[in-house]
C-alpha cells in the first residue's frame, strides 16, 4: 500500500476526522444533499398533523374497535346489537367503541325507528380499508403462521 502524498503522523497522533460534506452529519450511510433534506422537510406532516394522525391511529389500534371497523366494512349498516353478536362482544363494548369511532369521524349513525344503525363514514379512505383492514390483518396472520411453524 502506497503512502505517497499522505501526511505522516508522529507517534500518538491521530488523523483528523474527515469533515462531512455540507455539514450534514457524519453518520453511517449516504449523506443527503441540502436540497433533498429541504424537500423532505417540506413534505413532512407538521408536528400537529402527526399528533392528530397518531391519535386517530391509536383509536383504531384496539381490538374491539378495529373489529367494529372491519365488520362495518363487510356490511353496509349494522345495529349495536348485531355488531356485538358478530364480534362476540358485549353491547357495552360495542357502544363504547362505536362512540369513540364516531367522535373520530370514522363511523356515522342514523336512527331507524328505535334502532341506531352504524356504518363507515362516507369519506372513510378506501386505501385505509384495503391496506389496514385487509392486507395488514393478512400480513399479521402470515407472521403468526411463520412463528407457529418455527416453534
Amino acid at each position: 500500500m502506497s503512502t505517497a502524498g499522505a501526511p505522516r503522523l508522529g507517534r500518538g497522533q491521530a488523523a483528523a476526522p474527515a469533515e462531512p460534506p455540507s455539514g450534514l452529519g457524519a453518520g453511517p450511510g449516504p449523506v443527503a444533499g441540502p436540497g433533498r433534506v429541504a424537500d423532505v422537510r417540506e413534505r413532512l406532516p407538521t408536528a400537529e398533523d402527526a399528533a392528530r394522525l397518531a391519535s386517530l391511529l391509536s383509536i383504531m389500534a384496539e381490538p374491539v374497535r378495529l373489529r367494529l371497523l372491519y365488520a362495518l366494512d363487510l356490511s353496509d349498516e349494522l345495529s349495536v346489537g348485531a355488531l356485538a353478536l358478530a364480534l362476540g362482544a358485549s353491547e357495552d363494548q360495542a357502544t363504547y367503541g362505536l362512540r369513540l369511532l364516531r367522535t373520530a369521524g370514522l363511523v356515522i349513525s342514523r336512527k331507524q325507528g328505535r334502532s341506531v344503525l352504524y356504518r363507515l363514514a362516507e369519506d372513510f379512505p378506501e386505501p385505509l380499508r384495503e391496506h389496514c383492514l385487509r392486507q395488514l390483518i393478512d400480513l399479521t396472520r402470515h407472521a403468526a403462521d411463520l412463528d407457529e411453524a418455527r416453534s
